[in-house]
């Protein structure tokens, strides 16, 4: 994308963020986490130059890869699926994982010197079959396994069924909802990883607390 200027786009992204909480009656901090995925080194090290110490990607080997181009300041987040084979690999690097989705990840998670990395538990909001996920009837019990594992969960992450991003409203407020309830019999549980690109305004009006932005942030991945 010819003149791109990330730390412009980092900006606008804040200023943004800034505007959405203010309209929703909001003081809490929103973590932009900027989805680097297939992004250059260049446009990752503008970012980071522009102030952005939290970078999310993908897939692990993308993960290891990325960690050495930038400064032990950052703080890395796993928002997509991992597999089990994978987890020496991530678990050593990441700040949180945003995608802990079943009782086999859990087991593996916790292999390693000293405590794991919190995590998002993902839900399968919409129970879609095709998409990885803790149904919504089975969070609690899934919340409580990872308990018992000594994994501390602290918020819920999904990725809603593709639409129109006016379409999440609905999946946005099932999360909330989802969310409000858990921390009932969870109190840590307080956390809302959900909005992207398309409609991070949309679901910070409606309580998330972590956002992950790619392209708005990097332009389109190589």
């Amino acid at each position: 994308m010819a003149g791109l200027d990330v730390a412009a786009n980092l900006a606008d992204v804040r200023d943004r963020v800034a505007a959405a909480s203010g309209l929703a009656g909001r003081t809490d901090e929103v973590t932009i986490v900027g989805v680097s995925k297939k992004q250059s080194r260049d446009r990752l090290v503008a970012a980071y130059e522009g102030g952005l110490r939290d970078f999310g990607e993908n897939r692990a080997q993308e993960l290891a890869e990325h960690r050495a181009w930038l400064p032990d300041d950052v703080r890395w987040h796993m928002i997509g699926p991992l597999q089990r084979n994978k987890v020496r690999m991530v678990r050593p690097i990441v700040h949180q994982l945003h995608s802990m989705d079943r009782r086999s990840l859990a087991d593996a998670w916790i292999k390693g010197p000293g405590l794991p990395p919190p995590v998002f538990v993902q839900v399968n909001v919409g129970e879609e079959p095709q998409k990885s996920g803790v149904a919504p009837g089975d969070l609690s019990e899934f919340i409580d396994d990872l308990g018992g594992l000594g994994i501390r969960a602290i918020g819920l992450m999904a990725i809603p069924p593709r639409g129109a991003p006016e379409d999440a409203r609905a999946w946005f407020q099932v999360m909330a909802r989802l969310r409000d309830h858990t921390v009932g019999e969870h109190p840590i549980v307080t956390g809302l990883s959900m909005g992207m690109s398309d409609d991070f305004e949309l679901a910070i009006e409606l309580g998330s607390t972590c956002i992950r932005v790619g392209r708005t942030i990097f332009g389109a991945r190589k």
